[in-house]
């Protein structure tokens, strides 16, 4: 596929210009698995501090937060928040000291009430004397994580990455990538189709084709200067402090609308298992929505105090199980039980809708947020153009599969998530709904934890106590509710999500990044593609975020 692609005009890169790995990359500490990641130490030329980029830099939480989706490991592995890095990360920390692995004496409780903090050089102590949290004792890199003269890439100074740290093979890449891809937005690409119509689906193809160009983007990024590692530190390098800080207020944005989504699939799917729950207190009856919705906060909340989410990350990590389960459940449902097969062919295409279809087909596509760390947990950089269009593709064809069926046996009757069309007697629509609530109930905290991080980074180190963190997590969660609450439309939020937030993670801004930090070896084809797809990215944006919110406020009158 890569070689029939030009590299003049779709910003390929041949394998020879890849950072080829010795032998040093097969061996894993004595885990074969891909686990999280390991400290690597990158030597910049000219003796630049590697990973300048978010130093001092709001947020430093992203990158560790983050890399729980670019990993597979097992419940007996350090999870997200129990390894000592994440340990260090749930209450304070410095970007100074997220490299190495710390030995077990420093691993301390999340949210520790103190941390002691230990400085081995002047550079460290005049950090932590500067910084408003506090730094956990830190070490020099050892001769064991520094690049091998025989390892290193060519040039020098060009290095990305280093053997130690890069864990996962192709097919853990793209397990990955269709787990991150393959969400709650599955669940609504039927009812997508209800809205634009049979000739909609294009619109799915061709923003699958634009999402891979678009992470190829953001990995030319990340290999263009030293010390790229995320998202924000992409827009760092083409926007200074602001495209940093707007980028990661977007990234985080998108995290907290998706538990949002989380408590309202929750109500709607436990509402229909259960329509005559309800519950009268002081005088006030809470339906059976309200009371899921309350009750599914109530047992999300306490997950997001963990220490360690080790065993919810490979519970979660079975999302993409759980995404072909709930698939296999619907054609079950549809050519075994035969339920609504001889359902009118419903609309070819339908004009006013497709503004709402652009942003449900667009939210399925909402993962450039994590590419990069799977990008850096590849043991072969170069196999990452391939990883990312296999996930995309797969998660394609799951989303196709589901739109078409569902809208096939349900049509223009298609609710926003097809499991609440399925008969409640059948066994295939029973599985498929348990499994859609469980899901979300242990992806929550995992959701939520980067923002609760990089909120936490701003607290002052006198305020960073055990009590103030649950507080500000708590109030996280209960914030979600209300919103929940106030907006209980799952399908127009998601096309709002979708409009508002994804066209510009997914489409517009890895165009501009790009633009702007590869500038000066840009081709002109390149720069047509990239003007294009902002615009379209743009246009898509402008009319479904009207659309979404014009709908929903519909619902209100």
């Amino acid at each position: 596929m890569r070689n029939s692609v030009s590299d003049q005009s779709f910003a390929m890169e041949s394998d020879d210009e890849e950072h080829q790995l010795g032998g040093s990359e097969e061996e894993s500490d004595g885990s074969s698995s891909c686990g999280s990641p390991r400290p690597r130490v990158v030597e910049a030329a000219g003796g630049g501090h590697p990973g300048s980029y978010a130093s001092h830099q709001w947020p430093q939480s992203y990158r560790q937060s983050m890399d729980i989706y670019s990993s597979v490991q097992s419940p007996s592995l350090s999870g997200f928040l129990g390894t000592p890095t994440l340990s260090r990360l749930s209450s304070s920390f410095l970007a100074t000291s997220f490299r190495g692995k710390q030995p077990p004496e420093i691993v301390k409780p999340l949210l520790p009430t103190t941390l002691i903090a230990a400085t081995e050089d002047d550079h460290v102590d005049d950090a932590r004397k500067s910084s408003h949290h506090y730094l956990p004792p830190s070490r020099k890199a050892s001769s064991l994580f520094k690049i091998p003269e025989d390892q290193k890439p060519a040039g020098g100074g060009g290095g990305h990455e280093v053997g130690p740290y890069r864990q996962c093979s192709y097919t853990q890449g793209v397990l990955n990538g269709v787990n991150v891809l393959c969400g709650v937005g599955i669940l609504s690409t039927p009812y997508a189709v209800r809205q634009g119509g049979w000739l909609g689906l294009v619109i799915l193809a061709v923003l699958a084709v634009l999402a891979w160009y678009t992470g190829v983007l953001l990995r030319r990024c990340l290999d263009s200067k030293e010390g790229l590692e995320t998202y924000p530190d992409i827009g760092h390098a083409a926007f200074g402090t602001p495209g940093r800080i707007v980028i990661s207020i977007i990234l985080y944005m998108e995290l907290y609308a998706c538990c949002i989504e989380y408590l309202i699939l929750e109500s709607d799917n436990l509402s229909k298992l259960f329509p005559n729950a309800h519950l009268t207190i002081g005088g006030f009856s809470l339906d059976a929505h309200v009371l899921f919705a309350i009750l599914t906060t109530l047992v999300v909340m306490p997950t997001t105090w963990l220490r360690d989410l080790s065993c919810l990350s490979f519970i979660s990590a079975g999302g993409v199980v759980a995404s072909i389960v709930i698939v296999a459940c619907l054609f079950w449902a549809g050519l075994v039980d035969h339920v609504g097969v001889n359902k009118s062919e419903g609309t070819a295409l339908n004009l006013p809708g497709i503004p709402i279809a652009i942003g449900l087909y667009g939210y399925c596509y909402s993962g450039h947020g994590v590419f990069p760390n799977i990008y850096s947990s590849l043991k072969k950089s170069n196999q990452f153009n391939a990883v990312l269009f296999t996930c995309i593709a797969l998660s394609t064809v799951l989303f196709a599969g589901a739109a078409v069926m569902g809208y096939i046996m349900f049509g223009e009757t298609t609710e926003s998530q097809f499991t609440l069309n399925m008969p409640p007697n059948l066994m295939s629509s029973k599985i498929a709904v348990w499994t859609t609530v469980t899901n979300p109930i242990t992806k929550y905290a995992l959701t939520m934890t980067p923002l609760a991080l990089s909120l936490e980074e701003l607290l002052p180190s006198n305020r960073q106590t055990y009590g103030n963190i649950i507080m500000l997590r708590s109030a996280l969660v209960l914030s979600s509710l209300v919103v929940a609450l106030s907006v209980p439309f799952f399908g127009l939020v998601m096309s709002l999500v979708g409009s508002l937030l994804t066209m510009f993670v997914a489409y517009i801004l890895p165009c501009a990044c790009f633009l702007a930090i590869l500038r000066s070896t840009v081709t002109w084809s390149q720069i047509v593609l990239c003007v294009f797809i902002i615009v379209v990215g743009l246009c898509c944006a402008g009319v479904g975020t009207y659309s979404s919110l014009s709908k929903i406020i519909q619902n209100y009158q």
